[in-house]
């Protein structure tokens, strides 16, 4: 009598993800989700517009804040100067500081506070300003932050983030079709927009097999936000433990 062969074990589907980062940013954040084994679709909620003008003036600068990527990427196109040091708000803008050019980079690892608290630990405020290189909308006061400790911070205004207008057609039969797993949010900004283009489309209900993951506790209050007293109805909203994008990959599930 032949003994019955065990049946392989059956591979989980792939989980589908959105990731909703402005296209710049999105490539290789899809590029390491799909090594990691998830499917993945891009819905930027944000397009980068950027702002020309003269070289910037360095001459009483020691310092770069950068509080994100675009920023980087906004210095990079008015000027080839990579003479200052760098202070990042987080790992992916350190990354893209080095990318960009700069040798002298440090990293935060969190969120303003954090970086503000680096600024302190390694500038001095009689060396020279600090110019942080922003887009025409920021999350916190960093130059408030900084003040209080007789630093002076110039912001230089070098892009605009302009919110998407409608869902993609693609986003809404995922939606329809529960065909999409989780959503990946990385700012308040993002989430918000998402919320907001999701009740225009009528697509509310639909996340109710959702989950929602957040980079930070601003952005889950963001993305849970509905109405004047409402809620979505979000499968789970989860937070990464640390603002950094390896901490928010390590909230989703392991693929099959």
């Amino acid at each position: 009598m032949t003994e019955k062969q065990p049946e392989p074990p059956r591979r989980q589907p792939r989980t589908r993800l959105l990731v909703t980062r402005p296209a710049e940013d999105a490539e290789p954040l899809v590029r390491r989700l799909e090594a990691l084994g998830h499917a993945a679709a891009v819905e930027p909620m944000l397009s980068m517009v950027w702002f020309d003008g003269p070289e910037p003036d360095l001459s009483d600068v020691q310092a770069l804040l950068f509080t994100s990527a675009n920023g980087v990427r906004a210095y990079a196109k008015r000027t080839s100067r990579r003479d200052r040091p760098v202070q990042a708000v987080g790992d992916a803008t350190a990354r893209a500081a080095r990318a960009a050019g700069f040798a002298d980079v440090d990293s935060a690892s969190g969120d303003v506070y954090a970086l503000a608290e680096r600024v302190r630990a390694m500038r001095d405020p009689a060396a020279g300003a600090l110019l942080h290189v922003a887009g025409s909308k920021v999350a916190g006061d960093l130059a408030g932050l900084l003040a209080a400790d007789g630093f002076t911070l110039r912001r230089s205004v070098m892009y605009d983030a302009v919110p998407a207008l409608t869902l993609s057609d693609d986003t809404a039969t995922f939606l329809r079709t529960s065909a999409l797993d989780g959503v990946l949010f990385f700012s308040p900004r993002t989430a918000a927009s998402f919320v907001r283009l999701l009740a225009e489309a009528g697509l509310v209900d639909c996340c109710r097999t959702v989950d929602a993951f957040c980079l930070s506790p601003a952005v889950a209050e963001a993305a849970r936000a509905y109405g004047e007293q409402g809620a979505m109805p979000w499968r789970s909203v989860r937070v990464a433990a640390r603002p950094e994008q390896d901490s928010l990959l390590d909230l989703l599930p392991v693929a099959g």
